[in-house]
């Protein structure tokens, strides 16, 4: 029996169609990947299956009783909660039965006959609810689940306040994993997680008896995770049995046979019109003319799908800057308000160099880029730059310019641009007509991140600072983002989760877990 049904669902924003008179079904034990292009509308369909987003058209039908359980990235943590207790929110349900169990032996006291025998028979039914729930082992799970998810050596009863977005990411993330619902939805869940803990993730959801719907850019991940693809692409969705390997596989194998239908088809065309085009006239062929019209007709025209712009980064090269780019001597970097997240720290960026920084979540990357690059103040230490520098910076997350089209964001930062120099800067980022002419807001986690890199690579640059500039990107893109940076003949200096992409770009590697006075 189905867990989901998804049936004949059509949904669009504006003029612009996401999906259209696509179906899904989702059985027990499914480990469903969900992969497409950025702005193909993934998160679109999470949204419209949790009842976020009504469809246009269509139905949406659950299963009776079934336990979902969706990383929201816009939950909100309250303000001195420690991390054990949003951790045990995940078993909410089962405090709640205690609490009643609880509250029936205090009852019990003063009942007699058969009130106290009705107690006595619920009170049982809430302890076997609590046995066999395994509720006295939360606190054992919360602490497997803490340690997998590199929460554990924080401190669990640290204020939930206190720590990083990507910290805070990772808490919502296990709070899911430890409720164990019958369907887990997962968007992205390894943007903010290190090398060991996408290990342990792997293996925890190889492991889950239960299904699972899950959006990742990291086909390394997501190849070994899943039995089923679900692909998004021109407003379909089209099922795939394998992992992601066996996809592609199916996929240009599909591609293939497409591609030789509709080169056969378009010869019979030309030859159907050909032969109407020379006999119609005549008055003894006319009736063949006519019956070849009539096939021509009632043909059911193949359409090769539309292909995908490809994104072409090429960064702008500057002058030549300093030697020196950043020295830092002493560092010490945090915020006025809380704890020191270094050690004094001695560094040195030359121009030239390629470096890779790299570290648990939490430790202070982020804050390091923002003190070199002077945006908050050290809380000891000197940090001494160079002259002629040319900075691109990639902010981790930028939520600047939400109501205005990507057209005005990116005409804003280069006025003397015409309107056909600003789409094609964007075109060029591989954004479609529709995608550059909608407001940023709408658009996904991807296609802002182009938007983003569009204003960079138009300007002069001599230094890049990148802060996990590969979230969100789709492979294509990913891929070509690679290729830029190994070619770019300015310093580089870049934070990023994934070997795979860094490994092949920079010199030198900065590990800050020496540094950091977090525990990772």
């Amino acid at each position: 029996m189905s867990i989901l049904n998804v049936s004949r669902v059509s949904h669009g924003f504006g003029d612009r169609k996401i999906f259209e008179d696509i179906s899904f079904r989702l059985l027990k034990g499914d480990h469903v990947g969900l992969i497409g292009a950025n702005g193909e509308g993934k998160s679109t369909f999470m949204s419209i299956i949790t009842d976020k987003l009504m469809p246009d058209e269509g139905d949406i039908e659950w299963a009776a009783r079934v336990r979902v359980g969706y990383m929201d990235q816009h939950a909100v943590l309250e303000k001195g909660m420690s991390v054990r207790e949003a951790l045990r929110q995940a078993f909410a349900w089962l405090y709640e039965a205690e609490a009643e169990m609880n509250g029936l032996y205090m009852q019990m006291g003063e009942a007699g006959g058969a009130a106290l025998d009705k107690m006595m028979d619920q009170a049982a039914d809430l302890q076997d609810l609590l046995e066999n729930s395994d509720f006295y082992m939360i606190d054992a799970r919360v602490d497997e689940v803490a340690r997998g998810l590199g929460l554990f050596d924080l401190g669990l009863d640290t204020d939930v306040t206190e720590l990083s977005g990507g910290q805070r990411t990772k808490i919502l993330l296990g709070k899911i994993l430890l409720q164990t619902p019958d369907v887990l939805l997962l968007d992205e869940p390894t943007n903010f997680l290190d090398e060991e803990q996408i290990v342990w993730l792997k293996q925890y959801l190889l492991s889950y008896k239960n299904a699972f719907i899950l959006i990742s850019h990291d086909m390394e991940f997501l190849n070994e995770v899943v039995n089923l693809v679900y692909h998004v692409e021109n407003a379909g969705l089209t099922r795939y049995v394998g992992n992601y390997e066996e996809f592609l596989r199916l996929y240009e194998q599909a591609k293939r046979q497409i591609a030789a239908a509709y080169e056969k088809q378009q010869s019979e065309i030309a030859h159907l019109e050909d032969f109407i085009a020379r006999n119609k006239a005549r008055v003894a062929t006319a009736n063949m003319a006519k019956s070849r019209q009539k096939k021509l007709d009632k043909m059911d025209v193949i359409e090769l799908s539309k292909e995908k712009p490809k994104p072409e980064f090429n960064f702008t090269a500057g002058r030549t800057p300093d030697k020196l780019v950043f020295e830092a001597e002493g560092l010490i970097i945090g915020y006025e308000a809380g704890d020191p997240l270094s050690k004094p720290m001695d560094l040195l960026l030359e121009r030239g160099m390629r470096v890779a920084l790299i570290g648990a979540n939490g430790i202070g990357k982020t804050t390091l880029l923002r003190s070199l690059l002077g945006e908050i103040p050290p809380l000891a230490g000197v940090v001494r730059t160079g002259g002629n520098q040319l900075v691109g910076y990639f902010k981790q997350e930028d939520l600047e310019g939400g109501n205005q089209s990507c057209i005005e964001h990116v005409w804003e930062a280069f006025p003397a641009y015409t309107q056909y120099e600003v789409r094609r800067a964007l075109a060029k980022c591989g954004l479609t007509t529709q995608q550059l002419e909608s407001r940023i807001r709408v658009l996904s986690g991807g296609e802002q991140a182009k938007v983003r890199l569009c204003k960079i690579i138009n300007r002069e640059t001599n230094i890049l600072v990148l802060d996990e500039p590969t979230n969100h990107l789709d492979t294509d893109a990913k891929d070509e983002l690679k290729r830029a940076l190994q070619a770019y003949k300015g310093t580089i200096l870049m934070v990023c989760h994934e070997p795979s992409f860094y490994m092949d770009v920079v010199n030198e590697i900065w590990d800050l877990k020496n540094n950091t006075t977090r525990i990772c």
